[in-house]
């Protein structure tokens, strides 16, 4: 049986989107890419360079300007991919809570939101892929060979 190209995996917030495909990555031996790592790496880059969060323009920019490149991990750390902006490993940054407080209001900013996109559609014609995220199917990788929209019940989102 022929696999997939690029498998991608949409659905609400805590739906098991990351869990299902990192699961099926390993055993299909894809690289798996949660887009939300890209929104905390354009937080991290912003936090670092001290740029407020609020500009809305500085950040859109750098979300345009920085190489951010996910590769499997070559750590034995729990982290899921090597995660490198400009060939520098940020991976273990991205957890801050700084970046946890921001990375909302970065990814709400639309041309951010464009230029990942367009970072996330270059991963994804590599092939050989697991993507999960927000509008993943639609917006992200409309022609992906297979879509998996994951809902789950309030209770086990909650779990």
């Amino acid at each position: 049986m022929k696999l997939p190209n690029v498998i991608a995996i949409d659905g609400p917030a805590a739906s098991g989107k990351s869990s299902v495909g990192l699961t099926l990555s390993k055993k299909i031996g894809y690289l798996f890419l949660d887009t939300g790592v890209m929104y905390r790496a354009v937080t991290w880059v912003a936090i670092y360079r001290k740029i407020k969060i609020d500009n809305k323009e500085a950040i859109s920019n750098l979300a345009q300007q920085i190489d951010i490149e996910i590769k499997p991990p070559t750590k034995l750390d729990g982290r899921i991919n090597d995660v490198l902006v400009n060939k520098v490993d940020i991976t273990r940054k991205l957890r801050e809570s700084e970046v946890n407080e921001n990375v909302s209001q970065v990814s709400r900013y639309p041309l951010v939101r464009d230029a990942l996109t367009e970072h996330q559609r270059k991963f994804g014609g590599r092939g050989k892929i697991v993507m999960a995220g927000r509008d993943i199917g639609t917006v992200v990788m409309p022609n992906a060979e297979l879509k998996i929209f994951l809902e789950a019940s309030v209770e086990e989102r909650a779990l």
